[in-house]
């Protein structure tokens, strides 16, 4: 509802998921950055989680920034990107529908249109370069696209969209992957410096389901929202 939201292998490190449990891929040769992107919390492998039951999925690659703010009404009663307006928790809407939302992380505190664009089914060999283990088999991938503005008069530079989290078709949560390593398929990090008022940028979560489920959706689900009652995408 592990996605708006550059560059790092810090990828949205808190980039939280509500599942099963999370998984954690890293490169034997490589550092693990992490950005924030806490989320509701269990955890496999160090995976930057921090809500019960709630994985958490990161990626390493950088989201390329676009301009101009989304601005096209969500369902459910949810307003539109720019209203002034943040969606009320448990609001639905359609996946390409944009949402106002509240952004916070540490004392930063501002407004974001998010958008969860697509849901893509990935193949169990995507999952190969990750080296999951037999954690992950039987798992198959779906990546959550989503797009990001800053709506509000805040400098969200440097910050990371948290607590995402993708649904399967009963509403559960979808298990996450935290990534420290290179997955060109999904990649996310922190927004881009200059990140103001305008500005947009793009990113990608990670979430697996049994081959006899799906990821169908997605939740967001930061302060003040909670999981089960936040924005979703469906």
């Amino acid at each position: 509802m592990n996605s708006f939201t550059s560059t790092s292998t810090r990828a949205l490190a808190g980039l939280a998921v509500v599942g099963v449990l999370t998984l954690t891929a890293c490169n034997d040769n490589s550092s693990s950055d992490t950005a924030k992107t806490a989320a509701p919390t269990a955890p496999t492998t160090a995976a930057p989680a921090t809500t019960a039951a709630a994985p958490s999925a990161t990626a390493s690659a950088a989201a390329p920034t676009t301009p101009a703010a989304a601005t096209e009404p969500a369902t459910g009663g949810a307003p539109a990107a720019g209203t002034g307006k943040d969606a009320a928790p448990g609001t639905t809407a359609k996946i390409g529908d944009t949402v106002q939302v509240p952004f916070s992380s540490g004392s930063t505190k501002g407004s974001i249109a998010m958008t969860v664009t697509s849901i893509e089914q990935g193949t169990q060999a995507d999952l190969d370069s990750l080296k999951l283990g037999d954690k992950a088999a039987g798992m198959v991938p779906y990546y959550i696209h989503y797009k990001f503005t800053n709506v509000g008069t805040t400098d969200l530079s440097n910050t990371t969209l948290t607590h995402i989290r993708g649904l399967q078709p009963d509403g559960s949560g979808a298990q996450g992957v935290a990534i420290f390593t290179s997955f060109p398929k999904c990649t996310a990090s922190p927004m881009p410096p200059g990140f103001t008022n305008g500005q947009s940028a793009v990113g990608c979560f990670v979430s697996l389901a049994p081959a006899a489920s799906k990821v169908a959706g997605a939740e967001y689900s930061a302060d003040p929202y909670t999981i089960g009652k936040g924005v979703v995408w469906e």
